[in-house]
This record gives structure tokens, C-alpha cells and sequence, in this order.
């Protein structure tokens, strides 16, 4: 779908018009090209909105991108970038490097990518992610000892300065881990009624 994208954007698909080739192009705009193609595969490959519809039908967690990646014929790594990235909630997801050991900690990982929504780059725009994250790390204990890491409580500071309780759970590949943070509801107000008087 990629290579489709660069065949059907009409920009990109006419270079027998320009002095131009594949080659020859300015490396700017080779690597726009290119983001260009990479917007049009995900396009068409999550159906636009479907996917997005499709998700928010679900209770946020890990397990819905995992169940729609197959659906959508999708890999996972793309699946939970989607997830994140167009959702409306506060959430991100931190992509991690396979652990490796090391001495005094146990393990290490290195920090690949991190993904936010809109929502929370406004809510946490102060946070500066780790390169890298430990056994004695917040987000690193999150690791999976298996496949997976069911919801625990993490909690991050906001650009205001306060602590925020998130949930994140996590899951591993063999060539990644990917941490999704999610902004826990808000309690609901609990309204206390008086108490019906019968006489």
C-alpha cells in the first residue's frame, strides 16, 4: 500500500513531467514522499475512520489494537500507533527495545518511540521520556516477564506540576514491548440524598 500510495498520490506519480527522478530528488522532499506514502498505506488500511469507530466501541486497553490488528490485517506495532494516535483520550503508548541484561539492575531497555495522543501532549507536554528504563524504573517494571502486563497504577506528573494516576499494561513481541498509559476516569461526584421521611 505504500508503494501504491506513491503511484496514486497525483504529485507524486508524474515524475516524467520533472527533470527529476527517484534518484535525483531533493532528499527533503524524498523523505516527504515518503511520509506521504506511509499516511496513504495507514489511510487505506484502517478504512479511514472505520478503525478508529471500531475501537472507541471497546473499553480502552491493550487487548482491543492486539484483537483489530488481525482484523485489520495489520501488524501490531502499526495497529497500536493507530490506536494511539487517533484516539481522543489521554493516552500514549511507549515502545520499547527487547530487554537486555545487565548487572546490579537485572535488565535494561532502550526507549525506541513514544506515541501520544492530542489529549495528552496537551495534558503532559513537560514530560521528557527516559532513553532508557530499568527494573527499577516506573515504566520498567511494567515489562513482561511473558506476553503480557495486566493494568497497574503508574503515576505521572502533568505540565501543572501535579501527580496523575494513570493505568498501564503492557505487551511483548519479539522485537518490541509496548507500554500503553492511559488517563484513569475521573471519580464519579458521589450526591448523598436525605433520606425519603414517612410519617
Amino acid at each position: 500500500m505504500h508503494e501504491g500510495g506513491h503511484a496514486v498520490l497525483p504529485w507524486q506519480s508524474i515524475f516524467g513531467i520533472f527533470e527529476d527522478c527517484r534518484k535525483t530528488l531533493d532528499p527533503e522532499v524524498k523523505q516527504q514522499f515518503e511520509r506521504e506514502a506511509n499516511v496513504f498505506a495507514s489511510e487505506v488500511l484502517f478504512q479511514l475512520d472505520a478503525f478508529t469507530s471500531e475501537a472507541d466501541d471497546h473499553a480502552f486497553g491493550i487487548g482491543v489494537p492486539l484483537r483489530l490488528a488481525r482484523r485489520y490485517g495489520a501488524s501490531v506495532y502499526a495497529t497500536i500507533r493507530r490506536y494511539v494516535s487517533h484516539s481522543d483520550k489521554t493516552c500514549a503508548v511507549v515502545v520499547l527495545n527487547p530487554a537486555e541484561p545487565a548487572e546490579m539492575v537485572g535488565y535494561f531497555c532502550t526507549v525506541r518511540r513514544v506515541i501520544v495522543s492530542a489529549a495528552f501532549a496537551r495534558r503532559f507536554s513537560n514530560i521528557a521520556w527516559p532513553q532508557t528504563v530499568t527494573a527499577d524504573d516506573a515504566l520498567g517494571r511494567l515489562v513482561p516477564v511473558n506476553r503480557m502486563t495486566g493494568p497497574r497504577t503508574l503515576r505521572i506528573t502533568d505540565a501543572n506540576g501535579d501527580r496523575q494516576e494513570m493505568i498501564a499494561e503492557a505487551f511483548k513481541t519479539p522485537h518490541q514491548i509496548f507500554v500503553l498509559i492511559n488517563a484513569t476516569a475521573k471519580p464519579a461526584r458521589r450526591i448523598i440524598l436525605p433520606a425519603s421521611v414517612t410519617c
